[in-house]
This record gives structure tokens, C-alpha cells and sequence, in this order.
């Protein structure tokens, strides 16, 4: 049975900045989506928030779905990647709560295009589709029968 990875990513932006999360992968600066996998007791979109949270220290809430990713990372780890957006009206101070994270940084969208430290492709791509401002609502995600509370 094919049981891919299910993780969640959310491109924050504000000013024309976008939120990265640098984090220090095998001795190397690396950028990336506040992103994470989704844990057995929450939905989607809590994941979401659980994940901005831990690595910026931000809360609030996806306001759209941008892409929904099935990928398949160069060690040959499938994913399932649930790609959100948040707007914000402004840059907020992002600290991290999670100690794998070692800073965040507001940048324009070009710089993190242009960087050769990004965790993964996907990061990049997640640029591309907000900048391509499809939106999907987030209630399409809406969680069935779902025996914890929300």
C-alpha cells in the first residue's frame, strides 16, 4: 500500500515580503515555507496553524487553499504536500518556538526564487502558485465526522 508523507505549507506574505524559515540542514543554511507534516489528531488546517505557530511564532488563520502537491523528494520520499496562503496587512516579528528553527526572514519574492538555499523545489514553487493568485476556499478540506474537537 502506498502511503505517502501528508504535510502542510503556508506562504505568508506581507508588503510584498514573504515569510522563510531558515533552518540548519546538514551543517547548511536552508529556506523553506512555514511547513510541516500532519500530526494523527488534528486536521489539515490546524496543522497549518500548528506549524506557524511552532516555526514562526505567528497565529492565524489559512484564508485559501493554493495547491494541493503529491511530490516525490529526491531520496525517493513521496509526499502529499497541502499548500495555504495567509495574508497578512503587515510583517510581524516572527520568532520561532521550534528549536530546529533558527531564524525567520522576510524577503521579496525574487531573492527566494533566486536562492540556492532552499530546502526543496517545492519552495520555489510555492512562490510561483501564490504569485499565480488562484484560490480555492478552505472549507473544501472540511474535516468528516471528525471525533476531536475543532
Amino acid at each position: 500500500m502506498f502511503k505517502p508523507h501528508v504535510t502542510v505549507a503556508c506562504v505568508v506574505q506581507a508588503e510584498d515580503s514573504f515569510l522563510i524559515v531558515e533552518e540548519t540542514i546538514h551543517g547548511n543554511p536552508r529556506w523553506n515555507q512555514p511547513a510541516g507534516h500532519l500530526e494523527a489528531d488534528e486536521t489539515i488546517v490546524q496543522a497549518a496553524r500548528r506549524e506557524l505557530w511552532e516555526e514562526a511564532g505567528i497565529h492565524a488563520q489559512p484564508q485559501a487553499l493554493l495547491r494541493l502537491h503529491q511530490w516525490i523528494a529526491p531520496d525517493k520520499t513521496p509526499f502529499l504536500r497541502f499548500l495555504f496562503a495567509i495574508d497578512l496587512p503587515k510583517r510581524v516579528t516572527a520568532i520561532p518556538q521550534d528549536d530546529d528553527i533558527d531564524r525567520c526572514l522576510w524577503l521579496p519574492a525574487d531573492e527566494i526564487l533566486a536562492s540556492g538555499q532552499l530546502r526543496s523545489p517545492l519552495v520555489a514553487e510555492s512562490i510561483l502558485c501564490y504569485q499565480q493568485d488562484k484560490r480555492y476556499p478552505v472549507d473544501i478540506l472540511n474535516s468528516f465526522q471528525w471525533p476531536f474537537a475543532l
